[in-house]
């Protein structure tokens, strides 16, 4: 069976989405990838798979699936449930499982050969708090406008999960058989406490190996739209919280004392803030930088190649410290994220505390991070303690041919002549439940977007909707390469 179908490219509801945009406007008869930078060979659309994986994307972000009062995770479940129970699994082999406020969900695709360990496709249904007031529009309730699908979980990441089930679905259409069981599994709460996705892998420690949906790891060009590269992650920076506490007898404000908690832990604050950890590299981080280079601009290419072969080049660190993108690619971060302080307007305060998040380079325990920063504070008297919670320490996935031919199988037949690489992630994800079990867990999100455009976690999140038709070719490859 042929399971990468040859057709031309179909201009039905993802392609009138972005005709509305107004790309076409002055293309003519241009076909929908060389109006936006997808592939111009014209790379095999499955355009029914590709118009429910949008579909279903839509429907679920505007589902509220955020931790707390009216969190509408269980129903995303609900609702990616009964696309795969339509779509040809069994009911039995699928399980929502509710959890606190959450729910996770874990859907089985049987194989062939029931001794072989499975494939597991991994995503989580929750999002990150959007309040419509600070939104250019209302964060639930998505649109497409300007060929970007617009909403809370565009990019992280309701439209990945929405095409692993779309994929996994096109794949039973076409007859596709399994050697080995593929297990498709949403967490429910990644985004805050991280504990369905431990109980998960805890459930799916004989796993072969993960692949992970999260995030966005293909780079548009700022200039013209089209695919740069591609990076798959197999390694992330730990994750870890600590917590500042000064606390003072306090008193009455017209009464102003010398040592003040409020002015006392600022001080501390800024001093870490210019404490600078050591920068360092990795296979993972080198190969980034090496590969990278190329297209970015000369003084920040030059920056990444000096810092690949010499992490100690004070002219590259201080040229990659400047970007946000590359900052937190050369060695741990750490960066205040909240602070509390005070009892009342008229009275000196008697506690403050501030949270410190760190995204730790791989080999640094998280005791280690914490005494660095308490010798960066310079400061005796305050507290300092380890308040992480859902995140545990790993090493890096092995870098397995078979799982590096398939990645870059699947990209060549999306993006023909597209640049793959392996990356460091500086974020946190489920992988690392899985890596803790000696799982090997790598990202290899297919969504491609500009880095002007990225704004997970942010206002206004989006993602071009011509990524969805190529990223879907991408799955329906590295899936059955990955499960024969």
């Amino acid at each position: 069976m042929n399971v990468i179908k040859r057709t031309q490219l179909s201009r039905k509801r993802i392609g009138k989405a972005v005709l509305k945009s107004g790309f076409l406007l002055l293309a003519g008869d241009l076909t929908l990838e060389q109006a936006v930078g997808a592939p111009e060979n014209h790379t095999t659309i499955h355009q029914a798979a590709a118009d429910q994986a949008l579909d279903l994307a839509e429907k679920s972000i505007a589902l509220r699936s955020v931790a707390g009062p009216g969190n509408q995770t269980p129903d995303v479940a609900a609702l990616f449930r009964d696309a795969l129970i339509k779509g040809g699994f069994a009911p039995s082999d699928i399980t929502i499982t509710p959890y606190k406020d959450t729910a996770y969900l874990i859907a089985r695709w049987p194989g062939q050969d029931p001794s072989l360990k499975p494939l597991v496709i991994s995503g989580h249904m929750d999002v990150v708090e959007a309040k419509a007031s600070d939104w250019t529009h209302d964060p639930f309730k998505p649109q497409i406008e300007n060929g970007y699908l617009l909403g809370r979980g565009s990019t992280d990441m309701k439209l990945d999960d929405t095409l692993a089930i779309a994929a996994l679905l096109e794949l039973k259409r076409e007859g596709y058989k399994p050697r080995r069981d593929i297990i498709l599994e949403f967490s429910g709460d990644e985004e805050t406490t991280m504990a369905t996705g431990a109980i998960i892998a805890d459930k799916l420690s004989n796993a072969e190996l993960v692949l992970n949906m999260d995030g966005a790891n293909g780079t548009l060009s700022e200039k013209t739209g089209k695919p740069d590269y591609f990076t798959w992650e197999g390694a992330e920076k730990n994750y870890a919280d600590f917590r500042l506490t000064v606390t003072n007898p306090g008193g009455h404000s017209s009464e102003p004392r010398p040592v003040n908690a409020i002015d006392e832990l600022a001080a501390d604050l800024l001093r870490i803030q210019q404490y600078r950890f050591k920068p360092e590299v990795n296979e993972l981080s080198r190969s980034y930088f090496q590969n990278a280079a190329r297209w970015q601009k000369p003084e920040m290419a030059a920056a990444m190649k000096a810092f690949a072969k010499n992490p100690v080049d004070e002219k590259a660190i201080l040229t990659l410290s400047s970007d946000p993108s590359y900052i937190g690619r050369i060695g741990t971060t750490c960066v205040v994220t909240m602070i509390d302080g005070g009892h009342a307007l008229n009275a000196l305060p008697q506690k403050v505390t501030a949270n410190i998040n760190c995204r730790i380079f791989p080999g640094h325990p998280r005791a280690a991070i914490m005494e660095e920063l308490r010798k960066a504070a310079q400061d005796p008297s305050m507290k300092i303690e380890d308040a992480t919670e859902g995140s545990v320490q790993t090493a890096a996935s092995p870098m397995r041919p078979d799982v590096v031919k398939a990645i870059e199988h699947g990209m060549q037949v999306a993006y023909p002549g597209v640049a793959v690489f392996p990356a460091l992630s500086s974020g946190a994800s489920d992988s690392m439940w899985f890596r803790s079990h000696g799982v090997p867990s790598y990202g290899i999100s297919p969504i491609f977007i500009k880095n002007s455009d990225s704004f997970m976690h942010g206002l206004n999140e989006r993602t071009p909707v011509a990524s969805i038709a190529p990223a879907l070719e991408d799955l329906l490859v590295i899936i059955p390469d990955l499960s024969h």
